[in-house]
């Protein structure tokens, strides 16, 4: 999604990462990228959750977000910007477009941005979004480098496009702008994959020194190389912030619009950043903080609160879903939901999420592994497995393998 309109450039830049000098139009049948680095994992990693939203008040939290006002003077979009189209409640933020004449502008929508309150350099920034897939609509979540506000121009200020989508069709698109080294001649790399957007998906990255990874549902689907600032993408090594927002038309969705299909909606569950800094080998657990376990089967673990062995079969994850990692002494921890503690139970019988004190079979060890993930040993030695959702969670593994590995916070 541009902030500024863009010439169409010619000369195509093949060197370690492959780039693209375009337009800002972007070709939706352009096959995926390839990965940059096939050494990068291709699960998400363990992290630290450092920001969210996740929209549980009955207005937008103008701490964490400004709310633009106006057409953004771009790539020959339609609407104009109001805080009237942001509203939160039921636990979403809902950005309505509406056929409505404002401002000169024959259609109303909204733009939510973090600039100045929010600007992370690096980490997993990831949003829960349903998108309206109705013709003429342009959805994006995105970044920019907080320097355009400083006078760095676009695409100099570069820009990371982590989910945009048009009209009614089903391509997600990943992009990174920036600029070519001795101006400020747009550049780009990305790629695509397929979802049913009218559905609640996980749209991400993951951005570090050495790459931006993109992701659909923790399903990676390519990668940009940004090490050691190759191909004049120092850019991707600085302050970023966030951007919400559903555009009516455009240079991207044309502007063939159905006004018929209006209002329409792009709901947002949550917006979260993790640190990824050191959780690469996540080895040491974060006490007093509250995380979320996924299983191999991409199904979250429930403390059922209490009332039943614990499964791993949640498609979300809401307050059964969330656990607060506690010091259990000697180097051990406990996992508490809703006031009570996960036991092993010995290996005796399906674990449970229902004691009231930490005692031996309440204490686990936090093992990482390669790949970024966490397994937990009971006292009796044994590991902790989702049972790949199929029935109640154990504690009965003598090695940990998929159903013992668990993502955290993902």
């Amino acid at each position: 999604m541009k902030s500024f309109l863009i010439s169409a450039k010619g000369a195509i830049i093949v060197m370690a990462l492959l780039v693209f000098t375009a337009s800002c139009k972007k070709d939706l049948n352009k096959p995926a990228a390839s990965q940059a680095d096939p050494t990068q994992v291709s699960t998400p990693r363990a992290g630290t959750l450092i920001w969210s939203d996740e929209f549980n008040g009955t207005s937008v939290n103008t701490a964490n977000w400004n709310i633009d006002n106006g057409n953004p003077g771009v790539n020959n979009e339609k609407e104009y910007y109001q805080s009237a189209n942001a509203t939160v409640g039921g636990g979403f933020l809902t950005i309505t477009a509406r056929k409505q004449t404002v401002g000169g502008q024959p259609y109303t929508s909204a733009k939510l941005t973090t600039a100045g309150k929010f600007q992370p350099t690096y980490g997993r920034i990831e949003a829960s979004i349903k998108l309206p897939a109705v013709q003429g609509t342009w959805p994006a979540f995105w970044m920019l480098g907080a320097s355009i506000s400083s006078g760095t121009p676009w695409p100099s200020c570069g820009e990371i496009d982590i989910m945009e989508q048009v009209n009614t069709s089903n391509t997600i698109l990943g992009t990174m702008h920036w600029a070519v080294a001795g101006g400020n001649q747009h550049t780009q790399y990305g790629g695509s994959t397929t979802t049913s957007p009218t559905g609640f998906h996980t749209y991400a990255v993951e951005w570090d020194t050495n790459s931006i990874r993109w992701y659909v549902d923790n399903t990676l689907y390519v990668t940009g190389n940004i090490a050691n600032n190759i191909n004049n993408t120092g850019a991707f090594h600085n302050p970023f912030f966030i951007i919400l927002n559903l555009a009516i038309g455009g240079d991207l969705p044309g502007n063939t619009i159905n006004d018929s299909a209006l209002p329409c909606n792009m709901q947002v569950d949550y917006v979260r950043v993790y640190d990824l800094s050191g959780t690469s080998n996540p080895s040491n657990p974060p006490i007093g903080q509250n995380i979320t376990l996924k299983g191999f089967n991409n199904q979250y673990v429930s403390g059922e609160n209490g009332t039943q062995a614990m499964n791993c079969n949640r498609p979300t994850a809401a307050a059964w879903e969330t656990f607060t990692v506690v010091d259990a002494g000697g180097g051990k921890v406990a996992l508490q939901s809703q006031g009570k503690y996960v036991s092993s139970e010995n290996g005796l019988q399906a674990i449970t999420c229902n004691r009231t004190t930490i005692s031996d079979w309440e204490k686990f060890d936090w093992v990482a592994t390669a790949d970024g993930k966490v397994t937990f040993r009971g006292n009796n030695g044994k590991f902790i497995s989702s049972e790949n959702g199929t029935q109640p969670m154990t504690c009965t593994r003598a090695t940990a393998s998929g159903w013992e590995a668990f993502g955290v916070n993902q």
